[in-house]
């Protein structure tokens, strides 16, 4: 009784204050649009501002706050890709898919033998290549996916659909979408129990961006502690066929391709250099600092090294505990990188979401075995 009373009260708080959340976003994305050198972003800006805007002006009405979410969600998603698609606007990942779709399809390989602009590297792993293979633009595949994902995970909410670090990509084009959404998912069915379905989840991510293979071992760690080794192992052998069959075949056969655009590019070891230089502390230290570039891959590693020592002395037992984990881990490397943009904040964002949703429910443990068959 207590305890419902006190969700009761944090939902009142929340809702009472919901229009300060839009009216702030409202500000965040017309920021965007005054100082943004992009065309995608400048009107992403204007039009997500008026829906915020508007749905802070519905927020300040008890019956109308539903309402508020709906036009916050259609003008900070809906409405801005829908426009952006039928002008032909987005960001320079948008261009980078579709082409490596086209270049899969004719070539049997997502990457340019020979990138000499920016434009012509592809930093994804080949599964993102997928998404230029489908008809349409390929925004529409990669928001569907995370949506579809998070929903499958039981994070569908239209709040965190229309924050602006979510609702941003999703209308002018974002390729770590996909990968966050089934990363949540993975874990969550790693949460339940089902090591295959979990592998399955993980493994398609990590087929699709470097980003996601920090949640493999995080996952592992999960079904260890309430599985067992057995059910680890088959975990592990699913994440590992699903990533290698996603990778593998590009990588043998045009290694030179998958090397110039997956591992040369992104570590900036190509003539040609990495746009993302958002000023996070990785890039700060690196463009500033003497030395600094060494010095962040060196926090890098130390925090690499921290979270993976934490799996073994401190393993996850709960989906909360397994996502929080990731959020804070992925939320260093974002920030510690020297090539990094506020975009890979969507990790820690969607990650901390979904720890924040399992403390609402108390937690999703993985039962032991032998709880199992005692509660039988």
């Amino acid at each position: 009784m207590t305890k419902n009373l006190e969700r009761y009260v944090w939902h009142v708080r929340c809702t009472c204050h919901e229009q300060y959340v839009w009216a702030g976003c409202a500000l965040v994305a017309l920021g965007l649009a005054l100082v943004s050198d992009l065309g995608p972003h400048r009107m992403w800006g204007v039009v997500a501002g008026t829906g915020y805007g508007v749905a802070a002006a519905l927020a300040c009405g008890e019956r109308s706050r539903p309402a508020a979410r709906s036009v916050a969600v259609a003008g900070g998603v809906v409405v801005p890709l829908v426009s952006s698609v039928a002008a032909g606007l987005g960001q320079l990942e948008v261009a980078v898919v579709e082409r490596s779709g086209w270049s899969l399809l004719t070539t049997g390989s997502p990457y340019v033998a020979a990138p000499e602009a920016v434009s012509d590297f592809n930093p994804y792993l080949p599964g993102t290549a997928l998404f230029g293979v489908l008809p349409g633009d390929p925004r529409w595949w990669l928001g569907g996916a995370f949506v579809a994902a998070l929903a499958a995970a039981g994070l569908h909410r239209s709040r965190l659909l229309a924050c602006p670090l979510i609702a941003l990509p999703l209308a002018v084009g974002g390729t770590d979408l996909p990968v966050v959404g089934l990363m949540c998912l993975g874990i969550v069915l790693a949460g339940q129990g089902r090591p295959g379905r979990a592998g399955l989840a993980l493994g398609a991510a990590a087929a699709l961006k470097w980003t996601a293979w920090p949640a493999l071992p995080v996952a592992l760690a999960l079904i260890a502690a309430g599985r067992g080794s057995w059910a680890a192992l088959r975990y592990a052998a699913v994440a590992l066929i699903a990533a290698a069959a996603g990778v593998l075949p590009i990588a043998l056969s045009d290694p030179s391709g998958f090397h110039r655009n997956v591992i040369a590019f992104p570590l900036g070891l190509t003539d040609t250099t990495s746009p993302a230089a958002s000023p996070l502390p990785g890039h700060l230290l690196a463009a500033y600092v003497p030395g600094g570039k060494v010095i962040a891959l060196v926090l890098l590693v130390v925090s690499a090294l921290f979270m993976a020592a934490s799996l073994v002395v401190w393993p996850s037992v709960t989906v909360r505990a397994a996502a929080a984990r990731l959020a804070l881990g992925l939320g260093l490397a974002m920030v510690l990188m020297p090539s990094t943009r506020f975009g890979y904040l969507v990790y820690p964002l969607t990650l901390g979401t979904l720890a924040y949703r399992m403390r609402q429910h108390r937690g999703t443990s993985v039962v032991p075995l032998s709880q199992e068959a005692a509660a039988v």
